[in-house]
Order: C-alpha cells, then sequence, then structure tokens
C-alpha cells in the first residue's frame, strides 16, 4: 500500500503535482499562491481600514468606500509576484502587510508566518509584529487573517481516510475555553490512527464538554463515513462509553486499555509506604510472559493485598478482558499497544505549542491552534514507527481474513 499524504503540505504537493510538469511549473504555482495569499490579507486589511467588508451595507454613507487598485511587483524566494493593492477614497489607508515602497518580501513572508506561529494569541501576534518588524496591526485583524485558515479545518477534519487502520488510539487533552461568560474545561478528544505502511497521523479532533455511548458513536461512525471500514486494535483509557460505541460501529475491533493508566488510578490512595513494594507486584501481573502466568500472580496480588486495598484487584478483574488483550501477540505488538503512550506523546507535544495560552476565547480559536501545531507536529512523521515491519507481519497473521479484502 503507498504511502498517503495526509499534511496539509503533503495534500497541497500533491493538488501542485497533478498540475505541474517541471521545476519551472512548481515555481510558477507557488508564486501564485504566495501572490493569492498576500491578496486575501489585503482586503482583509481593507475591510479592517473601513470598518466593513466588500459590498456590506454598512458602508453605505459612511463617507468612505473603495476605489479600485493600484498594481505592485513584490520579490521572494519563490520571484516575483504582481500583486493589486486596494485603495479606499479618502487615500489614507496604508497596507501594513505590504507596507508603501516596499517590493522585497522576505519580511513580508517572515510576518505571515509570526502571524500564523504556533502557539501565539492575537495579541502575541500583534507585539511580536510591532516588536520584531514595527508593523502596527490590530487584534481583531489578525484574528480576521488567521480566520482565513478555517476552511483549511474543516477540509482537514472531513478528508477521506484509509480503509484500514491496523492500530487506532484514542485519548483526550483538556483546555480552558470561555463559553456564555465563564471560562469551562473542555475535552479535545484527538484519535490518532497507525495506517498499514507504520506511519502515523491525526485522523480528527472532537470537543466535548463530557464524553458518552452518544458522543463516541458519532465519533467512530465519523472515521467510518469518511472511509475506514476496519481496525483491528482499539488503544484507549477506558473511555466511558467507548466500548459500546466501537463494539456497535466496529464490531470486529479488540480492544486494549491503557495498563498504565490502570495502574495509575487503581494506586492512586496507596500509602507511601505501601506503593514500592505494591508495584513490584502488580508488575509481576502485567509483565508476565502469558495470559495464564498473569491471571495466576493476579490470585496471589488479591491474597497479599485485598485486605488492605481491595478495590485493586477488583478494578483489574472488571477490566480484564480489555487490559489482557496484548498478551495475544509477541513482545513488539505487546509495546505499542499496551499503553496510549502513543497519542499521550501528541498530547505533550500539542501542549508545548500552546503553553503560552491561558484559555481560548472561541471555539474555532482553539481548533485553529490545534490545527496549526499538528501541521507543526506532523512534519517530523515522515518515517514508519520503529519496527513496523516485524509489527506487521505479526498483525497479518492474527487479523490474516481481513487484509486481502482491505490492503
Amino acid at each position: 500500500m503507498a504511502q498517503k499524504e495526509k499534511t496539509a503540505t503533503q495534500q497541497l504537493a500533491k493538488l501542485i503535482a497533478s498540475e505541474c510538469r517541471t521545476p519551472e511549473d512548481i515555481q510558477n504555482k507557488l508564486k501564485e499562491l504566495f501572490g493569492g495569499t498576500i491578496q486575501e490579507i489585503l482586503e482583509v486589511e481593507l475591510d479592517e481600514h473601513l470598518g466593513y467588508e466588500k459590498h456590506g451595507y454598512e458602508g453605505n454613507n459612511s463617507g468612505n468606500s473603495r476605489n479600485g487598485y493600484s498594481k505592485k511587483t513584490i520579490s521572494s524566494q519563490f520571484g516575483e509576484s504582481e500583486i493589486l493593492i486596494p485603495r479606499d477614497r479618502k487615500g489614507d489607508f496604508e497596507p501594513k502587510i505590504v507596507p508603501k515602497y516596499q517590493t522585497k518580501g522576505d519580511d513580508i513572508e517572515q510576518r505571515i508566518l509570526a502571524m500564523y506561529a504556533k502557539g501565539m494569541s492575537t495579541h502575541d501576534i500583534e507585539s511580536h509584529l510591532r516588536d520584531i518588524y514595527g508593523v502596527s496591526a490590530s487584534a481583531s485583524l489578525i484574528s480576521k487573517i488567521t480566520d482565513k485558515i478555517l476552511p483549511q479545518v474543516v477540509e482537514w477534519q472531513n478528508r477521506p481516510l484509509d480503509s484500514l487502520y491496523p492500530v487506532v488510539f484514542f485519548d483526550g487533552i483538556f483546555f480552558k475555553m470561555r463559553r456564555d461568560g465563564k471560562i469551562q474545561n473542555m475535552c479535545v478528544y484527538t484519535v490518532l490512527g497507525i495506517n498499514a505502511d507504520g506511519f502515523k497521523d491525526i485522523l480528527g479532533l472532537w470537543i466535548s464538554e463530557s464524553e458518552s455511548a452518544a458522543f463516541w458513536t458519532q465519533v467512530c461512525n465519523d472515521l467510518k463515513n469518511r472511509g475506514v471500514e476496519r481496525i483491528f486494535i482499539a488503544c484507549h483509557d477506558n473511555l466511558n462509553g467507548f466500548g459500546k460505541a466501537i463494539n456497535t460501529v466496529f464490531p470486529h475491533t479488540n480492544q486494549q486499555l491503557c495498563v498504565i493508566h490502570q495502574i495509575r488510578n487503581t494506586t492512586k490512595y496507596v500509602s507511601y509506604k505501601d506503593i514500592k513494594p505494591l508495584m513490584a507486584d502488580l508488575k509481576l501481573i502485567y509483565g508476565a510472559t502469558t495470559l495464564e502466568e498473569a491471571e495466576y500472580q493476579l490470585e496471589v496480588f488479591a491474597d497479599k493485598w485485598d485486605k488492605k486495598y481491595p478495590q485493586i484487584s477488583k478494578s483489574w478483574r472488571e477490566n480484564w478482558v480489555e487490559l489482557t488483550e496484548y498478551f495475544k501477540y509477541p513482545d513488539e505488538v505487546r509495546r505499542l499497544i499496551y499503553t496510549t503512550n502513543a497519542v499521550e506523546g501528541f498530547h505533550r507535544m500539542l501542549r508545548k505549542f500552546t503553553k503560552t495560552k491561558t484559555s481560548f476565547p472561541t471555539e474555532e480559536a482553539l481548533k485553529k491552534s490545534i490545527f496549526l501545531s499538528i501541521n507543526e507536529i506532523s512534519k517530523k512523521w515522515n518515517k514508519p514507527i520503529h519496527n513496523w515491519g516485524c509489527i506487521w507481519g505479526q498483525l497479518v497473521i492474527f487479523f490474516e481474513q481481513d487484509v486481502p479484502q482491505i490492503a
């Protein structure tokens, strides 16, 4: 199966490749895209200056209006681009992204990158432009410019997916967001899939205050409607209602609960003096060589600790089937699926990109920030995960009946 190009940059490259046949064609296409981006920003700047959008009724009798365009040629690393500078009748509109008399595009490109900088709020970008480049741009103008990527967010969230994902990780990360005049904790649920070539990809994100079977059914149906036919193993942190949802939409998917989360959740109230020996006994369970040995070690653990901490063995027994799915497979597969570390690692990187923001003013602002962060983080996902050849070979043996129809 050929490698799928998933990031926005890769999708753009694919689009360019379909229209270009020579390096010169590519250069011309990039120049066209660069000039088009500058042109859109200039239109937004004039909207901000006049106080109303093009053809808006608010402009009637306002005392100022659009007054055509003047041509200008700017230079960048893509070559020269001709753009149209919009004018107003009063003649006091001065573009900030392309100041008067400026024709070099290096500064322009840096300013665009600054506005789209990962994790920066509109006020941070405003200060950045003013302090570094001496350009004055209001927070509302910056917000309007960054809103230009919202259609890309929608397109990304609804893009077609592969028919097969051998392993998929489900998890959530909390952000503070303003809603109805109050700051609330909102959970962004992300789905990280590993495709048949071993490459990681964020399949989508969903924002919700709470999780339930209905919510997860909606997520799973979304994946199915976008082309996913089969998931071999779904790894998650015992998400509320997830098991029922995944069994409904993808009934042949095996589930693996995160063992690390199970350990954390069942040992949070263990006293300090007991934690070290208790953890050593738990390791004999989840680190066992076979399922039979793990079951035996759980009984030994219960005999030793149930009088003091009965909730621990009880919780492990209640979730035993999903906790021990990984015992079916060899070590290479076990190390991949016994924990949701793959998606948690993504969330740690996401937190780095957004750490300067204490809260988000709207859901759209949160989506924009996460989408841009995903684009940056996924640039490093240009190789299959470690030892994928061996892992895929093992999974093909266990799920042989599914591979011929889908792969």
